[in-house]
């Protein structure tokens, strides 16, 4: 059976350079980067290689760059390292469509004694970066604003955000992990102190990450032992993911330059302008904002996502719902709730997700299968039936 994969905003495949780039790392050039021989020495030259490239991704100094795990790790060093020490009505503003790795974060901080504002977003998923302004308090730690929604692709005005922190004299983190490789991130342009991102989610290496930490910002780290990462973060390197990390990065830079990027737009554009005009009662999330180019986040009246998911990929299709597990129930996306779709609604959205190993073909096989499983979904709901008497309108794009 074919199979196409479009949930690359989950993880992403290896790309082959990224692979070949690894590979000495593994065995041959197996070296320790605290060591002063010359295996370590030449395993410390690769580290520091992946972090002038990652650094020239985010157009920031190289000593700014912490490697990390991933995405969930560098949004723990940030919000921790920052406000690891909560005193009395230190507070942090948030929004309430992170992902878990900066929500929960910031319950545990709560938990703490931190105060936390969880910013509302608009039906586009946009937070108004006014409500930052009218947020801040004296006693205000720390701005945490995703720069790229995981479900969404939604583009956070995090530019403006920056400036309103810097004006502020508060620190900002952004969370970057679906941005990076995808658009455009410039450090000095957005004016943030920490940003996230994971090498998996622009076709690097699953468990490696960085954090990118502003000259001047003070970060206490999550690990104590040796004194890596300038003792910012204690361990031995993750040397072949981080070599990985940074040819990744360095691919990502000239994806900008080669017409990639915009190619990889036009698929996502051709897959949701045929969904529209050939599915009824159908509504791209967040179709009115600023996104990503590779995602399209769609809701299906009067099917279950779940089930949608579950029988294309019998037919050779991955994509996923935006509906997160929670205790053994399926529970409806707690980013489409907040963008003020109904449960029901948000439970029948479908999130796919391009990467640069997507074609034009991939994006063919995708519009023979979803109209199919649609109608066959909706032919055994009594829902649909319903409403196809009375017919309801459909969500606002």
């Amino acid at each position: 059976m074919r199979r196409v994969y479009l949930d690359n905003n989950a993880t992403t495949p290896l790309l082959p350079e990224v692979f070949e780039a690894m590979r000495p790392y593994f065995c041959e050039k197996f070296g320790n980067a605290s060591s002063i021989h010359q295996q370590g020495q030449q395993a410390r030259s690769a580290v520091e290689r992946a972090r002038e490239q990652v650094a020239e991704l985010l157009n920031c100094r190289p000593a700014e760059i912490v490697f990390t795990s991933g995405g969930t790790e560098g949004d723990n060093l940030a919000l921790f390292g920052m406000l690891g020490n909560v005193k009395p009505g230190d507070h942090i503003i948030s929004s309430a469509i992170e992902h878990h790795a900066v929500l929960n974060s910031c319950h545990r901080l709560q938990e703490l004694g931190c105060a936390v504002t969880y910013l509302p977003v608009d039906g586009r998923g946009l937070v108004d970066p006014e409500d930052i302004r009218r947020a801040l308090r004296a006693e205000t730690k720390l701005i945490s604003i995703m720069f790229a929604n995981n479900e969404t692709g939604v583009l956070q005005a995090v530019n403006e955000i920056g400036k309103i922190a810097t004006e502020a004299d508060v620190y900002f983190h952004t969370d970057a992990v679906q941005a990076a490789g995808k658009v455009p991130v410039d450090v000095k342009e957005i004016g943030c102190d920490l940003l996230t991102i994971s090498a998996h989610k622009f076709h690097g290496p699953q468990g490696a990450g960085a954090l990118f930490v502003r000259k001047g910002t003070l970060v206490q780290p999550l690990l104590y032992g040796g004194r890596h990462e300038r003792s910012r973060r204690a361990g031995t390197e993750n040397l072949p993911g981080i070599v990985g990390l940074g040819k990744a990065a360095e691919i990502a830079l000239r994806g900008f330059a080669d017409g990639s990027v915009a190619q990889l737009a036009a698929l996502r554009d051709r897959l949701e302008n045929a969904v529209l005009e050939n599915i009824e009662q159908v509504a791209v999330n967040g179709g009115g904002a600023p996104r990503t180019p590779n995602t399209a986040n769609i809701s299906f009246d009067c099917i279950e996502g779940e089930a949608m998911v579950i029988a294309l990929d019998l037919k050779g299709l991955s994509v996923s719902t935006g509906a997160a597990c929670s205790s053994g129930a399926v529970e409806p996306s707690h980013v489409l709730t907040a963008m003020g779709l109904s449960a029901d609604r948000a439970r029948g959205s479908i999130r796919f997700s391009l990467g640069k190993q997507t074609t034009a073909e991939d994006i063919d096989f995708a519009l023979e299968l979803v109209p199919e499983v649609v109608s066959r979904l909706r032919e055994i709901s009594p829902v649909y039936k319903k409403t196809a008497v009375s017919p309801q309108p459909s969500a606002l794009s």
